[in-house]
């Protein structure tokens, strides 16, 4: 897959096109990208997604943002697995927000992205001040040369699936209900960085994840990890993980994702680690010395073996 950042250079030929933010890629996300795949082999064109980085919400208003469910890197992993072709990531920023309407569908959709035919769904807003609709994209579309194409709603058990579905989801601690959401277990990825080795030092010696942005779950979880293995990095790999901010000691201001595998002693710096979550054990809770810290490691760490003994 080719992906693309930046401002959109000139088409070098014509595409099938949809465009979203597509956070966590969900099965919504999953069922759209089928039909915008499918309609591509029919035209006989490549398929392409239009993604933004940031969210927009994140720029109007970074402090009341949804959390994050997934990464770039992994949203770009996620799309690719689908069979789109390309992807171009474009930069929302204060230029692209004061873009009219008319000037992002000339611009970036026709002239800079080529669409040959577009799929978005019946509530889909865009330009300044949300001033494009679906309507407007019709009437460009006689214009310019493109079809247009409403995608359905997806719904499950009744309700529309969607990122904010998972996300409340995940933050009531409803793990299963986010993997029916999402078609599979949810997962955060990242890079292990030092950290304080305070883990180590209780004698749980942990892969620490710094999160750049808030994620949608806190507390401490039953999960398995891909990509520590030197020797399989495909292999999951049985442990315990806490997400937080480290209450106990020196309070953190970002969230951190402390990842412990159990029977595992190689040096993981450096490495991207994909940690997926199984069940939730508990939240995330401050106490009144590192001994008592030490004993409720203690606790998860039983607690996450005996799941695995029993869903082995």
């Amino acid at each position: 897959m080719v992906v693309t950042h930046g401002s959109v250079a000139a088409s070098r030929g014509r595409v099938a096109l949809t465009i979203g933010n597509f956070d966590g890629v969900h099965r919504g996300h999953q069922a759209m990208l089928a039909r915008l795949v499918a309609k591509s082999r029919e035209l006989r064109v490549p398929a392409a997604v239009l993604t933004f980085d940031p969210h927009p919400r994140e720029f109007f208003a970074p402090r009341a943002a949804p959390a994050r469910l997934t990464r770039l890197r992994e949203k770009l992993e996620l799309i690719e697995a689908t069979g789109v072709e390309r992807v171009h990531v474009a930069r929302f920023d204060a230029r692209l927000a004061a873009t009219s309407a008319e000037r992002f569908v000339e611009d970036i959709l026709v002239r800079g992205l080529g669409a040959r035919w577009l799929l978005v769904g019946h509530d889909f807003r865009f330009g300044a001040r949300r001033g494009g609709d679906f309507a407007l994209l019709e009437a460009a579309g006689a214009r310019h040369g493109f079809a247009l194409e409403a995608m359905p709603e997806v719904r499950l058990d009744g309700e529309r699936v969607s990122s904010s579905a998972v996300r409340a989801a995940l933050e009531a601690g409803n793990l299963e209900r986010a993997e029916r959401l999402l078609g599979r277990r949810y997962s955060i990825s990242g890079r292990v960085a030092h950290g304080a080795k305070l883990g180590r030092s209780l004698g749980f010696p942990t892969a620490n994840i710094v999160l750049r942005r808030r994620p949608p779950l806190a507390g401490v979880y039953v999960v398995e990890c891909c990509g520590a293995d030197s020797g399989d990095g495909n292999r999951w790999l049985p442990g315990v993980a806490s997400v937080g901010r480290r209450p106990t000691v020196n309070e953190l201001a970002a969230p951190l994702l402390e990842v412990h595998l159990f029977d595992f002693d190689q040096a993981l710096y450096g490495r991207h680690l994909k940690v997926r979550f199984l069940a939730r054990l508990r939240a995330e809770e401050k106490y009144p010395a590192l001994g008592a810290l030490r004993a409720a490691i203690a606790r998860d760490v039983a607690q996450a073996k005996e799941y695995f003994a029993n869903h082995g």
